[in-house]
């Protein structure tokens, strides 16, 4: 009997240590984004794999729907129930950091990673000089193409940057794809069945392309004479003018199968949507880079990236996290689930689909030759965020242009004047 109560005592030394340890545990609370199953899949694996490895931390997560993220970040904000780790969209980063919600991170980055981070992630996440947000990739938006009904069609397909569409190029295409569609079909999908952040995403770039913007870039003042002057409108004229022709549609059930299943011959999408179309199209799919509008080709760049909030009470811990997702076989996991643009150029370098010739080679042509253009770099971002969503909206319901944009310009301004008060 005493045998069998030492080798018990002794079962229990071994096994206690790890117990406490486990116990001991600080934990770090993180919010993410409901993106797509494969991104999500993909950090959930990794959240798994740093809580296997730390014997300190432990990431508690918590999913966090994205057409509302931001309202629910900024009502945490207000309640002082911020989490530890935060996940954001790129362009929020000027309204954080300026209400205080983020603290720099630049001390407690590995600085040899930091020195192979694309430079684009770098200027996303500073804000005044200092760092407070890294991301494992950046974005990629151009169209997606069907080569086999562009063909059909007799449609031109751009090579890389140099030669992109022009606006009467665009609008030949659209006609000549017309007449290939499937009877159930339509010429572009927009991806209107998403909410909030990509109108502005999407289409800011395109108003930008035209000669407006979403707001005056020099003084960060007014959005008066941008979003609502000539060159905006014309860009509201043209591409109401899509939606009343029957090329494109607001109300699409699921465009996403619209695409993969031949109904649509030209998706404008991000990076996100790669796995899922290659996989449907194959050889057949081809990215077709952003069109110039009459002031150069413009689009979309930045993407969700990491912060820690000034609430964490274990940034040691947010910040181990932040450099684990930040080591390159995580970066490649990530970015073969959702087919972003890899955030650390060794990666990049490594990666085929990213060289001349590849898949998504036109997305590092577009983020290094300047075609990528960051987001408006202001506190009021998610005032330029909500109008933009509803203008386009507006617009493609067949609303008046210019009262519609006079509007929005009327929301933005009056979050800069709020911003003053």
């Amino acid at each position: 009997m005493k045998a069998k109560i030492l080798v018990f005592l002794l079962i229990a030394a071994l096994v206690l240590p790890v117990t406490v340890m486990a116990q001991d545990k600080a934990e770090v609370t993180l919010w993410f984004h409901s993106g797509q199953g494969s991104e999500r899949d993909a950090l959930a694996a990794q959240i798994d794999a740093f809580n296997a490895e730390s014997a300190d931390y432990e990431i508690v997560p918590l999913e966090v729907p994205e057409g509302s993220y931001n309202d629910q970040v900024r009502a945490a904000a207000l309640a002082g129930d911020l989490p530890c780790v935060l996940d954001f969209d790129g362009p929020n980063i000027y309204a954080y950091v300026a209400s205080g919600d983020l603290i720099a991170i630049g001390d407690m980055m590995d600085a040899d990673m930091v020195g192979d981070v694309l430079p684009s992630i770098i200027a996303q996440g500073t804000v005044d000089d200092q760092l407070y947000s890294l991301g494992q990739f950046d974005s990629g938006l151009a169209f997606w193409g069907n080569r086999a009904m562009l063909e059909e069609a007799g449609v031109r397909i751009p090579e890389g940057i140099d030669d992109p569409w022009t606006l009467d190029e665009l609008n030949a295409a659209i006609e000549a794809l017309a007449g290939v569609v499937p009877e159930d079909g339509y010429v572009i999908d927009f991806q209107f069945t998403n909410t909030g952040e990509w109108y502005s995403y999407a289409f800011g770039p395109w108003i930008r392309s035209f000669g407006g913007d979403t707001i005056d870039r020099e003084t960060y003042e007014t959005a008066e004479g941008f979003l609502n002057g000539p060159e905006a409108v014309a860009f509201g004229e043209w591409f109401q003018g899509l939606f009343n022709s029957g090329y494109a549609t607001s109300t699409p059930v699921d465009p996403s199968a619209d695409f993969m299943e031949g109904r649509v011959p030209l998706s404008y999408v991000g990076h996100w949507m790669y796995p899922s179309y290659s996989e449907a199209l194959g050889d057949n799919l081809v990215l077709i880079p952003s069109p110039d509008f009459g002031n150069g080709a413009v689009t979309g760049m930045g993407s969700w990236n990491w912060g820690i909030t000034s609430m964490c009470e274990s940034p040691e811990g947010a910040a181990a996290f932040i450099n684990f997702l930040m080591e390159p076989d995580n970066i490649v996991a990530m970015t073969e689930a959702n087919g972003a643009v890899p955030a650390r150029l060794s990666v990049l370098a490594a990666d085929e689909r990213y060289a001349e010739g590849g898949d998504l080679y036109i997305y590092v042509q577009q983020l290094e030759n300047g075609i990528a253009i960051p987001r408006a770099q202001t506190a009021v971002y998610p005032a330029i965020s909500t109008a933009m969503e509803d203008a386009i909206n507006a617009i493609a319901r067949g609303e008046d242009v210019q009262s519609t944009l006079d509007g929005a310009v009327d929301t933005i301004d009056s979050a800069i004047e709020n911003l003053g008060s």
